[in-house]
């Protein structure tokens, strides 16, 4: 009985390794080669899509994750390649606010603020990708984050229906970002099973408002 416990445990440890390992490689290839980092080379959106992240370290700091999403929004709104600015993140409470926060910075850039919509509902990334379609309106965006997030996040927007491309922000140093890489691979696990399995749907949809 032992001995069948224990290949029981293993094989099921296995089984576990080959799906977290087929859902990131699945991700990764299906995604790749709508992922851009030169500017000159991305077609033009009437939408980017800058998902959301706390603008502050849990020390106290500028978080570079938010920074660096802010910095390339903004470049590419100067340069036309994004018309209007999307920011989807979480506000779960009145003093956490992802989505006030990135329209704060982005004006600080000298974006107009009636260039910038903001998103209170983006808890999760299928949330502000789901909700960009199915609230927004937008069948056509370019979504904006660091690469690893980027790519799970045109995945998931490409298997839900919309033609979306992804724009990389600057990386960071590796202190800042290790965590982020591991739970990155469950999360990729976790998207491949919402949308291919679980079907799952963003927490609140509500009425639509259409960005023209």
């Amino acid at each position: 009985m032992v001995k069948f416990i224990r290949k029981l445990i293993g094989g099921i440890l296995i089984g576990g390794i080959v799906f977290i390992t087929y859902t990131n490689a699945t991700i990764n290839h299906n995604s790749t080669e709508f992922i851009f980092k030169d500017i000159e080379k991305i077609k033009d959106h009437k939408v980017g899509l800058v998902l959301g992240t706390s603008a502050k370290t849990i020390g106290g700091g500028d978080n570079p994750f938010f920074t660096n999403r802010i910095e390339v929004a903004t470049k590419l709104y100067e340069n036309g390649k994004i018309k209007k600015i999307l920011v989807s993140g979480d506000n779960a409470d009145i003093s956490y606010n992802e989505p006030k926060a990135m329209q704060n910075a982005l004006l600080n850039k000298g974006v107009p603020k009636e260039d910038i919509v903001l998103d209170y509902a983006g808890f999760r990334t299928l949330d502000s990708v789901m909700r960009a379609k199915y609230v927004f309106g937008q069948n056509d965006i370019l979504i904006i984050s660091q690469e690893f997030h980027v790519k799970r996040a045109v995945y998931i927007a490409r298997t839900v229906g919309i033609d979306a491309e992804g724009f990389v922000a600057q990386g960071v140093p590796i202190e800042f970002n290790i965590r982020t890489q591991i739970r990155e691979i469950l999360a990729r696990t976790q998207a491949w099973t919402d949308v291919h399995i679980l079907n799952r749907q963003p927490k609140f949809l509500g009425e639509k408002e259409e960005i023209i």
